[in-house]
């Protein structure tokens, strides 16, 4: 169905299609939850309920903009965006984990003010049901969103299927929890289950855009990659470096959405196996192939010099 929505005459294995339709998904998916959460949250007077389908609203909307932002990202440079779009992804990214943040923080006031009020009655039954479905259903689209993602929007997304996940585990404790105490004949001790639950998933949860946010801004204002994507970098131009003799080499490199920037700076010295511009392009090309292999979408700048002060 949703391989409809994008047309039949896209590549089912191209990456770019593959992440389209996970994001398509996603969008389904959480609007499935928002009307289901909502529905039974009403009915069973759970706050935490009415709180997972407002948080699937937010992503249905949050879901649609990183479609948005990953066909924007994949146009390529132009004249306005010279070294490509890709930077919309982690905006993207930001942005939605803002929004999701904010939610979260909404909650927890509006959990903190019912425990205040000495709790809310919840229909047991009905919200144990419904933290079981919700807890079968999250595993099942957090395996498909983690198996094929390639974009760091795709990622995020994932992410977040991840906390819901596991929040809706936590919730199904909670309620299995409610249950044995109204068995037991504590119906006002269970009463407080429902607004402690909101209260503690949501500060659990706001550790997922709180670690999105920080990814985020790090691309944004492009700081270093990553360690593995570093390293990774590092050890193909030290290769390159030795495979002919240039005496020091010297990297700078950040990481945009699916892009990695790349400039290097190679020291001349008179051991060197590259004295033209002939030969400092078979070093480019044999540093290219290198990069190539890691899998990243890259921009790519390599310089030589004699003197490692213009390098630094």
């Amino acid at each position: 169905m949703i391989a409809g929505v994008e047309g039949d005459t896209e590549d089912a294995d191209d990456p770019d299609v593959r992440d389209r339709r996970l994001l398509l998904l996603s969008v389904w998916a959480s609007a499935a939850f928002a009307v289901i959460s909502s529905v039974w949250g009403v009915l069973s007077g759970s706050s935490m309920i009415v709180f997972d389908g407002l948080s699937s609203f937010l992503s249905i909307g949050l879901s649609v903009l990183a479609v948005l932002a990953l066909r924007t990202s994949r146009r390529g440079p132009d004249d306005r965006y010279p070294w490509g779009r890709e930077v919309w992804e982690p905006v993207t990214v930001v942005v939605k984990a803002v929004a999701l943040a904010a939610l979260c923080v909404y909650a927890v006031v509006g959990g903190i003010t019912d425990l205040l009020a000495g709790g809310r009655e919840v229909s047991t039954g009905w919200a144990l049901a419904y933290a079981i479905v919700a807890t079968v259903l999250g595993v099942v689209v957090t395996v498909l969103m983690r198996r094929g993602g390639r974009s760091d929007l795709v990622r995020a997304e994932a992410a977040e299927w991840v906390g819901d996940t596991l929040l809706s585990v936590g919730v199904l404790v909670g309620f299995v929890v409610a249950v044995v105490l109204v068995a037991a004949g504590r119906p006002d001790i269970a009463a407080y289950v429902d607004p402690a639950m909101v209260v503690i998933v949501s500060l659990l949860f706001l550790r997922v855009p709180a670690r999105l946010i920080g990814g985020g801004m790090r691309e944004i204002l492009a700081m270093s990659p990553p360690p593995e994507t570093r390293a990774e970098l590092e050890a193909a131009v030290a290769a390159v470096r030795d495979q002919f003799g240039l005496a020091e080499s010297f990297l700078r490199a950040s990481k945009v959405g699916g892009r990695v920037d790349v400039e290097v700076d190679y020291v001349v010295g008179k051991g060197s196996a590259v004295h033209t511009v002939a030969e400092c392009d078979v070093v480019r090309e044999a540093l290219h192939e290198r990069l190539a292999a890691l899998g990243h979408e890259r921009s790519v700048v390599v310089a030589f010099t004699t003197d490692r002060r213009w390098a630094l």
